[in-house]
């Protein structure tokens, strides 16, 4: 189990991506990578496709002194989605994070602004998007993001990961239309123990690759 790097996982999700398209009847679906790390898996499925690929940034809300550890998420202005239950056990209010969220939120400003430019975020009411990241871990980020994305209309959203934690994978289930997880091993740990390579993908990777997988997003295709 588990791949070499993420090009692999990207490439081995766009088979199965292809096959969900065609059974459900969907033509050139939006493909939305979560950068960084989701940014190269999605490259490889938005090619499989034969669609372009954008990006939505979102990022974790990490515990005060442990930032690996994520308790909440942003994206774009919304505001902070946090994990209730882990606030409780660990004793913290919204208002103790508030350095914390500001700091992430200047964060997804800078990245947003450095990934996108001046290039328009695409329109995806009445869309079928794919959200695409490298695994699913605690689940904070991706269920901010695709709060945010259902609030806009899109005709199905797709949930779509290389690797997951089965029991957070089963909780996402209630965010999304569907999810593709190709493995859901029982000792998951985390997202990385399931990669030969996870080196940190940079800025300038993420921007590489928009620039050579990206295209125009204003066409309005059947979803």
């Amino acid at each position: 189990m588990g791949f070499r790097h993420r090009g692999e996982a990207g490439r081995q999700l766009g088979v199965r991506l292809k096959e969900w398209a065609s059974d459900q009847g969907v033509r050139q679906p939006l493909v939305l990578a979560l950068p960084r790390g989701g940014v190269p898996v999605a490259a490889e499925a938005a090619q499989a496709l034969g669609v372009p690929l954008d990006v939505l940034v979102a990022r974790k809300i990490g515990l005060p002194g442990r930032p690996e550890t994520g308790i909440g998420a942003i994206v774009g202005e919304d505001p902070p989605l946090f994990d209730r239950r882990a606030l409780e056990m660990l004793g913290l209010s919204e208002d103790r994070l508030v350095g914390e969220v500001a700091r992430e939120r200047a964060e997804l400003r800078r990245r947003a602004l450095l990934y996108r430019g001046d290039r328009p975020t695409p329109d995806i009411e009445d869309r079928a998007v794919i959200v695409v990241d490298d695994g699913l871990a605690t689940g904070a980020t991706a269920r901010a993001a695709l709060r945010h994305l259902s609030r806009q209309g899109p005709a199905r959203l797709l949930l779509a990961v290389p690797v997951g934690a089965p029991e957070t994978v089963a909780e996402m289930r209630s965010e999304a239309d569907d999810i593709v997880c190709l493995q859901q091993p029982p000792d998951f740990r985390a997202v990385g123990f399931w990669y030969d390579d996870f080196e940190q993908v940079s800025d300038e990777e993420v921007i590489e690759t928009l620039n050579e997988v990206s295209g125009p997003t204003s066409d309005r295709p059947e979803g």
